[in-house]
């Protein structure tokens, strides 16, 4: 083999850039299932707050990922799953902004 090529990552092999957009994508889905749960039960249920923090925390690390990854989609750096972070990151800010106006509309109906 050509020293000159460029070797992609094989499927089994973990770089940092996979395991951060990784850890970042599951953060989101976190803390979108809490969001969800808080918009479903909104008296019960006082999740707006860590859903909101989990999805800042999976767009923060899906975006330092696709920031610092050295090639395109497929080459292993992980910019894959860093914008699935960064959706999943809106997504589970975006409902817990939700549920906490819900929450807060809620709480001023009843005193």
């Amino acid at each position: 083999m050509a020293t000159d090529q460029l070797l992609a990552a094989s499927v089994y092999t973990f770089s940092l850039g996979r395991v951060g957009s990784s850890v970042g994508a599951v953060i989101g889905l976190v803390g979108v299932i809490i969001a969800w749960r808080a918009l479903t039960r909104p008296a019960r249920r006082p999740g707006a707050v860590p859903a909101i923090v989990a999805g800042v925390v999976s767009l923060v690390l899906g975006g330092l990922v696709a920031a610092t990854a050295g090639g395109g989609l497929g080459t292993g750096n992980g910019l894959g799953g860093a914008y699935v972070a960064l959706v999943v990151g809106l997504l589970a800010t975006a409902l817990g902004g939700r549920a906490l106006s819900r929450a807060r509309a809620a709480a001023r109906r009843t005193g």
